[in-house]
């Protein structure tokens, strides 16, 4: 691990949908980054955050946002203008795996497993259903499960699905419908190069959304996930694969949905991650504890990379 003393601007908050996650990161990783030794200044990200980075002059900025617009390139954008350092993935890479429609044109050609599925206007879902149910309704580029309706044939959206009912089609114009994966969520980080493993997430209730990603108890993460070597071993392939596909840089997490009643053809990747969660429930730091990489360690093996 790199000895050298820096001055670290740790970036979060910010105005997306999960701001709160994004500063529950930025703390920890700020707090480990002191631990080490470093100085750290702090900035909840508004619209003057250039004018913060250019007064600060840090010599690294540790990218702790989540969402838009911090890893959807424009931050990263920002960054490279400045002439600025910063972890994780470029702009180009962040462009590209947020969209979930750009992401699969990325990959699926390479041979990577991706549900199928097409874009729709929010306002045909009320006229009819886009797929076959069940299907997925989805952001085109959110993260961290936000804004994600799983349609069924008894589900409480109607059917046709109610203009006046609470889901992502009122919020976003546009929409991607996917097949529904049934089976299990698994998820494997990238870090320095390697797939850390496969963890499989048991919500207690429902399915793995927001809050059952980010509320203590309401899921349960089992590593290394009790699957068979073989998918495995697919789950640390595909991600490093996809992570060197987009060209992800830092952490990535690659999430997957496995149908266990079809071995490994039943294996999907979702999404890949480019700025995955730092908080204590949050699944990098997880993989890498059972390593035996620290909380601190992994923090600085995020911006030895960034600096390399």
């Amino acid at each position: 691990m790199s000895s050298t003393k820096l001055h670290v601007a740790v970036l979060m908050g910010g105005w997306s949908a999960e701001r709160e996650v994004s500063l529950m990161s930025g703390k920890g990783i700020a707090e480990a980054l002191e631990s080490l030794g470093h100085r750290v200044t702090r900035i909840d990200m508004g619209r003057d955050v250039a004018i913060k980075l250019s007064e600060a002059k840090p010599d690294i900025v540790f990218n702790a946002l989540h969402g838009t617009p911090g890893e959807d390139g424009s931050v990263q954008g920002m960054l490279d203008l400045m002439g600025l350092k910063y972890t994780h993935s470029g702009m180009v890479t962040s462009v590209i795996a947020i969209d979930k429609v750009l992401t699969k044109q990325a990959l699926v050609p390479h041979g990577i497993p991706m549900p199928g599925g097409r874009i729709v206007k929010s306002a045909e879902v009320f006229e009819g259903d886009p797929l076959k149910r069940p299907y997925v309704l989805k952001p085109v580029n959110e993260g961290s499960s936000v804004g994600v309706a799983i349609v069924t044939e008894d589900g409480n959206y109607g059917n046709p699905i109610g203009r006046d009912v609470a889901g992502p089609w009122q919020e976003f114009e546009e929409l991607l419908a996917e097949p529904y994966v049934r089976g299990r969520e698994l998820t494997t980080a990238i870090l320095g190069g390697r797939a850390l493993g496969v963890t499989e997430l048991k919500p207690k209730s429902g399915w793995y959304d927001y809050d059952a990603k980010y509320t203590d108890g309401m899921t349960e993460h089992v590593f290394p996930a009790q699957i068979p070597d073989a998918i495995a071993e697919a789950c640390k392939r595909l991600a490093l694969e996809a992570h060197n596909l987009l060209g992800c840089k830092g952490a990535s997490r690659s999430d997957f949905r496995w149908d266990d009643d079809r071995g490994e053809d039943g294996l999907f990747l979702l999404e890949v991650n480019t700025q995955p969660g730092m908080t204590p429930l949050s699944l990098v730091p997880e993989q890498a504890k059972h390593l035996g990489i620290s909380y601190p360690e992994l923090v600085q093996m995020i911006i030895d990379e960034a600096l390399a």
